[in-house]
């Protein structure tokens, strides 16, 4: 286990623990190899310590975020927060024995909706992926995917099967979000936040937040249809080989789906972005033996 030393990983923010643990006492936690503490003051501030110092801390939609090194800005916006009359979801920390860049593709990916979500999210009279497009918006330096559209046997907690639209959002190298046109208002979007913890290159913790316009549902339904999703995801994510994830263009093979999966991977090379990922030198090595 070492530290991160990828400057790149380094200045991001990233949330460390729900203020409803902090609540409960000390947390203790680890982020890019490093332990850290996490405990509210006699003033209510949330503070955040590694080797002793003190960490740059922000207050963000539920959670204590904070970072290990220099972010050129604050945490990403996320504008549904701010609207009251949302339904607010934390849904629990999974830890995952990968890196933090599979978790990302994996929320990206909606060719696996049908094998791996079957009766939810997808199923196997249905599984194509239709063309969709896939962004850089340099403006905000984010990653975009739009006008993606799959049915889906159970779009929601309270909705029968119809085909989503959703769009894919990646704000920073390992965070991402998800905007679905609304079962209950057509009119306004559902948004699916996944914060990630980088522990390790090869081991991390996601959380899954809700924005949702839901009227209708119990909170403990909403809670319990994106966990059992979740949940899913885990067994296919830890299961990947490499558990690192590679960058060079030559080392897996995209099909037409995974146009948002490549423009990530692109983005993550062109920041130059190191830790959690196949080193190139190997692939290079790959090359010269083939």
């Amino acid at each position: 286990m070492t530290r991160c030393d990828d400057p790149v990983v380094l200045d991001q923010w990233y949330a460390v623990c729900s203020e409803l643990e902090l609540g409960e006492g000390l947390i203790s936690t680890r982020l890019l190899g490093v332990d850290l503490d996490c405990v509210l003051g006699v003033d209510g501030s949330p503070s955040v310590r590694a080797d002793g110092q003190v960490l740059p801390v922000r207050r963000r939609y539920g959670f204590v975020w904070t970072t290990m090194g220099s972010p050129a800005g604050d945490v990403f916006d996320i504008a549904e927060a701010l609207e009251p009359d949302r339904r607010y979801v934390q849904c629990g920390w999974v830890t995952m024995r990968t890196s933090p860049g599979r978790v990302v593709e994996n929320f990206l990916d909606m060719a696996h909706f049908p094998f791996v979500h079957s009766g939810i999210l997808g199923g196997e009279a249905n599984t194509e992926v239709a063309k969709y497009e896939w962004e850089v918006r340099r403006d905000v330096d984010e990653v975009w995917a739009t006008n993606c559209r799959f049915f889906q046997p159970q779009v929601s907690a309270a909705s029968d099967g119809a085909f989503a639209q959703l769009t894919y959002r990646v704000p920073a190298p390992y965070m991402v979000m998800l905007y679905r046109v609304s079962p209950s208002d057509p009119s306004r979007l559902d948004a699916i936040a996944l914060f990630i913890q980088p522990i390790e290159e090869e081991l991390c913790r996601a959380q899954p937040v809700m924005y949702l316009v839901d009227p209708v549902s119990e909170h403990t339904d909403l809670l319990q249809f994106e966990q059992v999703i979740f949940l899913q995801d885990r067994i296919i994510v830890e299961n990947q080989r490499p558990l690192l994830l590679p960058l060079a263009p030559r080392d897996e093979f995209p099909t037409r789906a995974d146009g948002s999966s490549v423009g990530y991977r692109r983005w993550l090379r062109a920041k130059g972005l190191r830790w959690g990922t196949v080193p190139s030198d190997s692939a290079a090595k790959r090359e010269v033996r083939a």
